[in-house]
């Protein structure tokens, strides 16, 4: 059975945090079956964890993996299974057999248990046994006594609501799409089966469905993040955007509302503020050359601050997430507030660490998807990231019964304010940015920045160019295509500008993509920026653009949406049909654009109308 994250990544620590991973190098059933008990019992709400067998790490912590021999993998699993019901109520992880530079890994991965607390014997071959809570601590599995214990008893059949199951859903709730598009986001191995899977079994594997086999059911976090609309399931499950022009006491306001699933909807919003809200100013100073960089909102605070409500907010409270903006501060505010342990005082001086997490599926979800680092990092990253910028400290506030919590994030007091956000309809934006948008494309050079010239010539939502993958690109009657995946796994397939055509094919070939599988516009890592298996964001499609912008000496607002807007008014300028444009921007609803649909075929030479 294949994991539903991507293996390299959890032998090498890279999403998961060390203290949810064990190395075993051979098998020893007393050890690992008490680290399968800790991981159970969830003592910390972090999600469980994973162990390893057949890998340990060297003097410099690096990876090595001995493996196990190939005819003891049989006798490993059968002792498994007798062993893990031994374990009170009996419990038994999820084993998948993985091969690592020629090497058989087996791999138990051990989400928190529904019916905790577990109790496992200290010896498995003891003819007299005696049975422990077992907990994590840090990085082992000790004993869970005195108070620990005491507490590990009141956790009884106390299951985060996030991992509960949804009896108000069916299985049938569950988006396959969205499903193998996490999966081929995040690198797993599932990917590739789970076309031969039924949704349950697929939902199984990915621990979002629960019940047995007569009665299946999502659980909670599986319609969080693979639903098309869970505020159905989950009133108010949005994030509000307010943008206040006259400050928070004004008479004016407007207000943005993002839903849909979890991660886009958080990834939509951040993309919102950052495009409308977030101002650049260059301070020069008469004593120098060079200059300081200043932003009203820094982005990474933003970002920490709204993954940390989404991450930690209740869902079953019928309150959303809001965002307020003003030229003053951006404030955000979600219910309810931190856990009574946390004291603001820790706050302040970035020592909040929660004891116990409200939602460890979720955290693992976004965790998963790059979206947050978890252990308490969110608040040191807020702090640290408002320094480097210079601007005043960030404010956090709850009140004594812990009902909200808000996070204050001051305007750098020699930053631009924002202005109203901009409007999204092609005739408004697109007459003054197609200038712009030509000279940054002139100002481009390098294969990074190819992906918004991509934007510009196929019409393509930045979200759907993010999400291709090699195979996406295809030949066709002699002639290049592209196969761009919409909003819910609908697939729009588009034949290729010539100069397109050009730029994707010097673009493959010196990323070595010609024989390569997986995502086709990838992030950068490390300092020789290569290129990773991850896709890129389109955060990081709009800072990109943002940097050619700059050095194409441009100071207007512009992003994705520009190149999109700028290539449907070249197409229309060039003798272009509303009619066709609407099918090659993808529009779902006439209302949409106001065009009106027709059944008029894209051909290759409506395409070629396009010329900046």
């Amino acid at each position: 059975m294949k994991l539903p994250i991507k293996l390299d990544d959890l032998l090498r620590q890279r999403t998961v945090e060390s203290e949810r991973i064990e190395y075993k190098v051979g098998w020893n059933p007393n050890a690992i079956l008490r680290t399968v008990c800790a991981f159970a019992n969830d003592f910390a709400n972090l999600g469980g964890g994973y162990v390893v067998i057949g890998q340990e790490c060297d003097a410099n912590g690096q990876p090595v993996f001995p493996g196990l021999a190939a005819n003891q993998l049989d006798k490993i699993q059968r002792e498994l299974l007798a062993h893990c019901q031994l374990i009170q109520p009996p419990y038994f992880p999820t084993l998948s057999v993985e091969e690592v530079q020629g090497r058989k890994l087996m791999v138990l991965w051990v989400p928190g248990g529904m019916n905790r607390p577990y109790k496992a014997p200290a010896s498995v071959t003891a003819e007299h046994k005696s049975w422990h809570f077992y907990i994590r601590r840090y990085s082992s599995a000790v004993e869970a006594k005195g108070e620990d214990e005491q507490e590990m008893l009141g956790l009884t059949a106390n299951v985060p609501w996030d991992d509960r199951l949804a009896q108000q859903a069916r299985v049938d709730d569950l988006s396959r799409a969205l499903m193998l598009d996490y999966l081929r986001e995040v690198g797993s191995a599932l990917a590739d089966e789970a076309a031969g899977l039924s949704l349950e079994a697929l939902g199984r594997q990915m621990n979002v469905v629960g019940g047995s086999s007569e009665a299946p059911w999502p659980k909670n976090v599986g319609l969080l993040f693979f639903n098309e609309a869970p505020d159905r399931f989950f009133p108010y499950t949005q994030i509000d955007v307010v943008w206040f022009p006259e400050g928070a006491g004004g008479d004016r306001f407007e207000e943005k509302v993002f839903k849909g699933p979890l991660a886009r909807m958080t990834r939509e919003a951040l993309g919102y503020i950052q495009r409308n809200y977030l101002r650049e100013t260059v301070l020069k100073h008469p004593d120098r050359a060079e200059a300081t960089r200043v932003w009203n909102f820094p982005y990474a605070a933003i970002e920490e601050a709204l993954v940390n409500a989404v991450y930690h907010r209740s869902y079953e409270e019928r309150e959303p997430i809001e965002v307020r903006i003003s030229r003053e501060e951006l404030v955000i505010l979600s219910f309810p507030g931190p856990d009574r342990s946390i004291r603001l005082e820790d706050f302040a001086a970035g020592r909040a660490v929660s004891r116990r997490y409200r939602n460890r599926r979720i955290g693992e979800f976004l965790k998963e998807l790059d979206l947050t680092e978890g252990r308490s990092t969110g608040v040191p990253k807020i702090l640290k990231a408002m320094a480097t910028n210079g601007s005043p400290a960030p404010i956090f506030e709850t009140d004594d019964d812990r009902t909200a919590y808000l996070i204050r994030l001051p305007a750098h007091p020699l930053a631009a304010a924002p202005e109203a956000a901009s409007a999204q309809v092609t005739d408004q934006v697109t007459p003054e940015v197609t200038p712009e948008v030509s000279r940054v494309l002139a100002s481009m050079q390098g294969e990074m920045s190819r992906q918004a010239l991509q934007d510009a010539l196929t019409f393509a939502r930045v979200g759907a160019v993010t999400r291709m993958r090699v195979e996406d690109v295809f030949t066709q009657r002699r002639r290049l295509w592209v196969r761009l995946h919409g909003r819910g796994g609908k697939l729009h397939d588009m034949t290729c500008h010539h100069s397109l055509e050009d730029w994707l094919h010097d673009y493959i070939q010196d990323a070595g993509l010609d024989s390569a599988a997986g995502f086709l516009f990838r992030s950068a890592r490390g300092p020789q920026a290569a290129l990773s298996e991850r896709p890129m964001s389109q955060a990081d499609v709009y800072r990109m653009i943002g940097r050619r912008a700059e050095a194409a000496g441009i100071l207007a607002r512009i992003g994705c949406h520009s190149f999109r807007a700028t290539g449907i008014t070249e197409y229309l300028r060039n003798g272009g049909k509303l009619e066709i444009a609407q099918q090659m921007a993808n529009h779902e609803s006439a209302r949409t654009t106001g065009y009106d649909r027709r059944g008029d075929q894209i051909k290759l030479d409506e395409v070629e109308r396009i010329a900046i």
